[in-house]
């Protein structure tokens, strides 16, 4: 153990049956909800769940939704070889809750959309919603097969847990009860999801602490180790991970999950009231604040453990990403069952993340593709919502089988929402807080945006920023007693941009597509004129000169 020998220990029976259990529990609410609203006549009952959810259980869902099994295995392997900066993510979180509630909430919950894309053709015109529409479902189809491989694949390499067995049962599973019981179904396995993901984190947790003596030799481990790194306040934005990259760049990104994204919009605005909505972004603000603290603490732990022996430098494990889980192994594996939580946890991550979307992508579809374009009845329509579900489900499950030929994609997944949602968040903020944008600016902004963030995205992934900007601090294997294998390093020759604008922080692709889709929507829609005839603006009060009495009339409003 800690370096003393490689891990050999695999899944027993006990944890398979803990691991099972959980998907038991999550198919079992989705027959639950499809028994219990049997009498639903409506897309709106399945897709929306009535509107008549409680802040609650969404927040707890809101939580859920995009805490997924990148989370769960990639955030402490990221203290453990970058340190514990990632912290600064809890900042951002109260920036994203604050500027949701504030500004993008009250405009879809007003509407009363069911898809917030119905918004860009209220404000713009129809194809500026219909592009929206396809670059949200090529986002969340991309990085739902990314959150239902890389997790089966970094544990299938360390437990031996079978990998298309854990893949093809965790999307039948998520699929089923989504086609089953539609949102409410959704929330409330995203509840229990939540509770098994920080069971989780903590059996890990208290087993670390216990070998390692208590916190505070975890925390002395982790300063002596340069793992504290809180104060980095360099503005470099070269470099990968600093308070304003992870404060400033996470923000972005939060915000573009949370301001705009269907899958956590459709929850809050599915509230029976404002004050519900607005009351589950702040509760959720303690969850995403207790994911993120174990996440961190469980870096240090791996850190504390493995200080003096790294299994990934030892070729123990084949990538970052499995070294919780190989800890997990270690330290877990004589406690039949326990390892089978963490799996648990891990793919109740992911479960949370493919529900929320497949009902995301059923509702966008049913909204903005068919019902502006057939006269269906609701009864119709709510049958076609489940048929979407379940073929979004299908279609997510084989989006695993790409992933599997996609090689290192974790930081892919996060670049994702960076590169299409940066210019999309662009896109909301430049019709509701600019009242004299119009169509043309709309949709040059976007394709602006977009262009420019995929130039730095692939250009990131090809050509990956040096150590000198990413900074991974020091492991060793001088601990280890056995032998470890000797790897050589190969440099390929690099264009004149790798060195600077595609070693940019990944944290900054979003707020690179945002800014200049606002930037060039606002310069186009001067010099073209705008538009008076599509603004809801007059009777939702969204324009900035109108926006602070709004505000100020909700805080005494509601609560």
């Amino acid at each position: 153990m800690s370096g003393d020998s490689p891990v050999t220990s695999s899944f027993a029976v006990a944890d398979y049956v803990v691991f099972a259990l959980m998907l038991v529990v999550s198919a079992a609410v989705g027959v639950y909800y499809a028994w219990a609203d049997r009498g639903q006549r409506s897309s709106g009952d399945f897709l929306m769940g009535g509107r008549r959810l409680t802040a609650l259980p969404v927040s707890l869902s809101l939580t859920a939704s995009f805490m997924s099994a990148i989370t769960v295995l990639s955030n402490p392997a990221e203290v453990y070889r970058y340190g514990a900066s990632i912290g600064f993510y809890g900042l951002s979180y109260i920036i994203t809750i604050v500027v949701t509630s504030e500004i993008f909430l009250p405009v879809f919950y007003r509407l009363a959309v069911t898809s917030t894309y119905e918004y860009l053709e209220l404000r713009f015109n129809r194809a500026t919603r219909l592009l929206g529409t396809v670059l949200f479902i090529v986002q969340t189809i991309l990085y739902t097969g990314i959150v239902i491989y890389a997790p089966a694949l970094a544990l299938n390499q360390v437990t031996g847990m079978d990998l298309w067995g854990a893949v093809i049962s965790t999307g039948v599973v998520c699929t089923f009860y989504c086609t089953m019981g539609g949102l409410k179904a959704v929330v409330w396995t995203d509840v229990i999801q939540l509770g098994v993901m920080l069971a989780g984190f903590l059996s890990v947790i208290v087993r670390s602490v216990v070998l390692q003596g208590g916190v505070f030799p975890i925390i002395s481990d982790s300063e002596q180790g340069g793992r504290l790194n809180f104060w980095d306040f360099d503005t470099n934005p070269l470099r990968r991970h600093t308070f304003w990259t992870v404060t400033i760049g996470g923000a972005f990104v939060w915000v573009s999950i949370y301001g705009i994204n269907q899958a956590q919009v459709q929850r809050y605005i599915s509230c029976k009231s404002i004050g519900h909505a607005r009351a589950s972004l702040y509760i959720n603000l303690l969850g995403l604040w207790s994911i993120l603290l174990c996440s961190v603490f469980a870096g240090m732990c791996l850190y504390s453990v493995y200080k003096n022996c790294d299994p990934w430098t030892a070729g123990l494990v084949s990538a970052p990403d499995q070294l919780m889980p190989y800890l997990v192994m270690d330290i877990l594996g004589n406690y039949p069952g326990l390892p089978g939580l963490f799996v648990a946890a891990a793919y109740s991550g992911s479960l949370s993340t493919v529900s929320s979307s497949i009902n995301a992508l059923a509702a966008v579809t049913v909204e903005d593709l068919i019902k502006p374009y057939t006269n269906m009845s609701e009864k119709h329509l709510s049958w076609i919502s489940k048929g979407l579900s379940f073929a979004y489900g299908a279609l997510c499950i084989g989006m695993a089988g790409l992933a599997s030929l996609m090689g290192g994609i974790l930081q892919a997944a996060v670049s994702i929402f960076g590169v299409i949602g940066g210019p999309l968040l662009g896109l909301f903020t430049l019709g509701i807080l600019c009242p004299f944008a119009n169509s043309k600016g709309a949709l040059s902004g976007l394709l602006s945006g977009l262009v420019v963030s995929l130039w730095v995205g692939i250009g990131a992934q090809i050509y990956p920023p040096p150590p000198e900007m990413t900074l991974p601090l020091p492991l060793t294997t001088d601990g280890c007693n056995f032998t470890t294998p000797q790897y050589t390093t190969l440099t390929a020759g690099k264009p004149v941009l790798a060195d600077n604008w595609y070693s940019l922080s990944y944290l900054y692709f979003s707020p690179i597509g945002t800014i200049i889709a606002i930037s060039v929507g606002l310069i186009v829609s001067l010099f073209t004129g705008h538009e008076t005839d599509r603004k809801p603006h007059s009777h939702m009060k969204c324009n900035l000169y109108l926006w602070f009495t709004v505000i100020l009339d909700e805080i005494f409003c509601v609560v």
